[in-house]
């Protein structure tokens, strides 16, 4: 942290005066002069968080720069003593945590005497005791006021640093700056309120999630029994006990719990089932469960992150805001904020019909949302249409139209006329709609099997729309995550809460109609934890949004927010629909990018610019999913031999 000195101005022997300082120029200060050129450039866009950890970072810098630029005054330490204590001070910062930290310990690492270190210390009027007390308690001021910090405890925050006694630390704390911890985290926190709604009327609330019924084989098992009949592989099945439809909550109690390095065969459903209800629905008993809806009774009740009550439109519960048919959630054992989940996708094949032996089905949507909507050829037309895609299970490379109909009115089992698709799961009534034959149509879509929707769960609000997608992953509709695929994802709450769904057989970029080939889908994964303060390859160093590897490339995610339930207010889950642009996420994409390959490869940001520009693919992702989506595509062989560094991640 910051170390007290005085500076000399002009080079002579002189102790600083009072006044304006100036960086010279060192490779540190050349640094810290970059760094605030580039915080300037970004204030706009720049959320409270980068603000608060680019202001630990730049205090660390500038004040590095000028202990190197200065002379101490007359009765200070000398030089030698000075770059011994440098020595001393960094050996400690990196101790900080330990509570049974000793000067002897510190002495013996750096090759000094007990004696000789005391003195250094004794030079600058303190002792060891006080130096190592006021570091820890500035890192706990720092962390307290940083909004990433704010799902941890005061008590978290102070073991984290080596104070053992939550007393003692407040009691010291407070001495020192006269505010205790939490007066500190009050006086920088924002007040933030949840309106899990869908683009719709802002300032409307909505109730806390509904607690999913919790499947029983392997969920509640407690950690000894699970290790006394240790499995490494479990199957988690689609089925109305263990999914949840158009939403995320940290609030969910998980289906399943594993142990990183587990893996999991996990059943998922498309929403578009209704579509063609005999195809996809009929005698699978799975997807009978979850679309079991009659007009007494609705198995899966909630469809999105709207009120329970359906008071806003009326559509159902839910109100749609959101759609996805997610899978889970599963806990990970020992996951935490700030741990990064590695989820790598080993297989993924379509869920078999159950009334048509040897067959999948899927179905693609032209729909309201899409990006065609208003720009038909006929404007004054306005259509959704569906056409329904067939598998064949014995070489299920490709899907081939079957046939389309226009979607008119849909009267749902509880009397609620549907005139566009604005709520999930409507089984269509085929007798209202004009179907149209595809069959011969010579058109075969090439497989791009992938789980368009993986997220962890966000900690910033109870009830979150499942399709915008951000940090946690969520609705990330990127087709590139598919066999042989791994994402990383920032763990926000304890046990990450995982969950899959939004089958996609085959999507382009963009997803211009506003949905991919929706379809079923089967997929084996493997878990995996990284702990935050471990060694990890760099590029997972502060990790914050969806990072993609595949065996050849790296593909870097983002969005117009990246974190848009933090950034938007407390009507972020409507004004993410009316903010989002092309431009916001290519030019958060190209942070990002730039970012990573600094950091993983470490090179400079002029050779980064360069390979950026000659070898890095930016892409629109989608334009479907109210955040919308740009990526980078790199090849790894870009790099040649050059491998990425591994590095000790932090929270």
């Amino acid at each position: 942290m910051s170390h007290s000195a005085s500076f000399d101005s002009d080079g002579n022997d002189a102790p600083l005066k009072s006044g304006i300082k100036h960086l010279g120029s060192t490779v540190v200060a050349a640094v810290a002069k970059s760094a605030l050129r580039t915080l300037g450039s970004n204030l706009e866009t720049s959320g409270a968080a980068d603000l608060t950890a680019a202001e630990v970072a730049l205090t660390e810098l500038v004040a590095s720069a000028l202990l190197g630029e200065v002379r101490e005054p007359a009765g200070s330490l000398t030089g030698v003593q000075t770059a011994h204590f440098r020595r001393v001070a960094a050996t400690i910062d990196a101790r900080l945590s330990d509570p049974d930290l000793a000067l002897a310990l510190i002495a013996r690492l750096e090759g000094l005497s007990i004696r000789y270190a005391q003195k250094l210390f004794e030079g600058r009027g303190e002792s060891f005791s006080e130096y190592v007390r006021q570091q820890r308690l500035e890192h706990c001021r720092i962390d307290l006021a940083d909004p990433n910090h704010a799902h941890e405890s005061v008590a978290a925050i102070g073991q984290r640093w080596g104070f053992r006694d939550q007393s003692h630390f407040s009691r010291t704390f407070g001495a020192t700056f006269g505010m205790s911890p939490r007066q500190v985290r009050r006086a920088r926190s924002q007040t933030e309120e949840a309106y899990p709604l869908r683009g719709k009327p802002d300032g409307r609330k909505s109730a806390a999630a509904r607690p999913a019924p919790m499947l029983r084989a392997a969920v509640d098992r407690p950690p000894t029994a699970r290790a006394r009949e240790r499995t490494d592989h479990w199957h988690l099945p689609a089925t109305a006990e263990t999914v949840h439809w158009g939403f995320f909550s940290r609030s969910l109690p998980p289906v399943l719990r594993v142990d990183p390095g587990d893996s999991v065969t996990v059943e998922t459903l498309t929403q578009h089932a209704g579509d063609d209800w005999q195809r996809m629905v009929a005698g699978d008993s799975g997807a009978e469960s979850v679309f079991d809806w009659s007009p007494e009774h609705k198995r899966v009740d909630r469809r999105g992150a709207g009120p329970a009550n359906a008071s806003i439109f009326g559509r159902g519960a839910g109100e749609g805001f959101g759609v996805h048919i997610m899978t889970g959630p599963i806990y990970v054992r020992g996951a935490e904020p700030g741990d990064v989940l590695e989820i790598e996708f080993v297989e993924i094949r379509p869920r078999p019909s159950a009334a048509f032996p040897g067959k999948a089905f899927a179905s693609n949507v032209s729909a309201w949302w899409g990006y065609q909507y208003h720009d038909l050829l006929d404007r004054d037309a306005k259509r959704e249409t569906v056409t329904i895609f067939e598998i064949d299970m014995r070489c299920p490379a490709a899907a081939r139209p079957l046939y389309s109909y226009e979607w008119q009115p849909q009267t749902d089992p509880f009397g609620v006329v549907h005139a566009t698709i604005d709520y999930p799961g409507i089984p269509v009534d085929h007798s209202k709609v004009s179907h149209r034959d595809l069959s011969g149509s010579g058109v075969r879509i090439p497989a791009r099997l992938h789980f368009g929707c993986i997220a962890v769960a966000p900690r910033e609000a109870d009830l979150v729309d499942s399709i915008p997608p951000g940090y946690f992953g969520g609705n990330i509709d990127n087709w590139r995550i598919g066999a042989g695929a791994k994402l990383y994802l920032p763990v926000a709450v304890q046990g990450a809460l995982l969950s899959l769904g939004d089958g996609h057989f085959a999507q382009a970029d963009g997803e211009i109609n506003g949905t991919g080939l929706e379809c079923s889908l089967t997929g084996d994964i493997i878990i995996k934890l990284h702990k935050a303060g471990e060694v990890c390859p760099a590029f997972l160093r502060g990790l914050n949004s969806p990072l993609i590897e595949t065996e050849h490339s790296w593909v870097i995610q983002s969005f117009s927010h990246p974190n848009y339930l933090r950034d938007l207010g407390s009507n972020a889950q409507s004004d993410v629909y009316k903010t989002s642009t092309i431009e916001l996420a290519l030019r958060n994409a190209f942070r990002q990018t730039r970012r990573f390959i600094m950091q993983t490869y470490d090179l400079t940001e002029d050779e980064v610019l360069s390979i950026m520009s000659l070898a890095a693919d930016f892409g629109i992702t989608q334009v479907a999913d109210g955040n919308f989506g740009v990526h980078a595509t790199i090849t790894k062989a870009v790099f040649g031999e050059r491998q990425h560094s591994q590095r000790t991640a932090r929270p």
